[in-house]
């Protein structure tokens, strides 16, 4: 089953800047410029998204 929750932008390596011509985004682990929907197999989730996950798991107390 997909992950719903794997995109670059729930990663901790993803990092969001606003430029002149619009928004940058970057992956700080792989060293170039992602997208948000991006999914890769080095995906490590942030916390708030991994509390999500356990909760929606019902692994959370």
């Amino acid at each position: 089953m997909e992950n719903p929750f794997h995109a670059c932008a729930s990663c901790i390596h993803f990092r969001a800047t606003r430029e002149e011509l619009g928004m940058k985004y970057y992956c700080t682990r792989l060293g170039y410029e992602t997208k948000p929907h991006y999914q890769f197999n080095c995906w490590s989730p942030k916390e708030r998204v991994r509390k999500l996950m356990e909760k929606r798991e019902g692994t959370c107390s």
